[in-house]
């Protein structure tokens, strides 16, 4: 049976849902409600990780400090949103992000938290067995990911572009560096693999750890977001093309580095 909670029902009982086996580690709340933030880290506590849970103000402070598996973000702050808390994050971070809304968000809310870098984005009365399914979700992914990721060599170049693997750094033809986020950087370098060849959209989720569902649409969010940043210079317009039904196709002649 799912625990399903509203503000104003609290209860804490273990979660049974999740496999044991999967790492939690060390977790952040931030939320500014210290009701709900104690709720949910009380909850988490009861599972085998450390939960810590702070406001919006004091995100930094914890960024600084011992390494985080993943934070937890509420949408839904006070004078800060949440958006800007994840932009904040990303900024200086490719921790994972979960961002969460105690109810009905706008249509556009989880298209913009995925753009901004969110891994996952939760909406409706908050369930905290499902909550801490999606954490064990999205690590179970990032340490597969880890375990099976094929051995990238030194980057790649293509139409004066760079891709860098050692600093993950992508490089345009006039020297200047164009910030990717983890997913951009993932679903850049899949298609740098495959040049010419169509992937399927299913091919890409896998690549970036997203959902595996073919109707999620937040791989095309993904795409549109890397073509705007290949857009900034003139040699990186049309290079992703669609190959309607199926995927994408990334249409230039790329050189691996060694």
């Amino acid at each position: 049976m799912y625990h399903a909670i509203a503000k104003s029902e609290f209860a804490v009982r273990p979660a049974t849902l999740a496999a044991a086996s999967t790492r939690i580690g060390r977790l952040l709340v931030v939320e500014d409600d210290p009701a709900t933030r104690r709720l949910i880290t009380d909850y988490l506590a009861a599972q085998p990780c450390t939960a810590l849970g702070c406001g919006a103000p004091d995100v930094g402070r914890y960024l600084q400090g011992p390494p985080l598996s993943l934070i937890i973000v509420n949408a839904r702050l006070g004078e800060l949103s949440g958006l800007e808390i994840l932009r904040q994050i990303r900024e200086r971070s490719h921790v994972p992000v979960i961002l969460y809304r105690d109810g009905q968000p706008t249509h556009v809310e989880p298209i913009i938290g995925l753009e901004l870098g969110a891994d996952d984005f939760c909406s409706g009365p908050l369930n905290l067995d499902e909550l801490l399914a999606r954490v064990r979700a999205i690590l179970r992914r990032q340490e597969l990911g880890r375990l099976f990721a094929p051995q990238l060599r030194g980057g790649h170049h293509f139409h004066g572009w760079e891709l860098r693997h050692s600093t993950r750094k992508l490089t345009s033809p006039t020297g200047e560096i164009v910030g990717l986020t983890k997913k951009e950087y993932a679903l850049l370098s899949a298609l740098l693999e495959a040049p010419c060849r169509p992937l399927s959209r299913l091919h890409l989720m896998r690549a970036t750890r997203t959902h595996e569902d073919i109707y999620d649409r937040s791989i095309d969010v993904q795409i549109l977001r890397l073509r705007r940043k290949l857009a900034t210079h003139p040699s990186g317009v049309d290079l992703i093309k669609t190959e309607r039904g199926f995927g994408y196709i990334f249409d230039a002649r790329v050189e691996t580095l060694y």
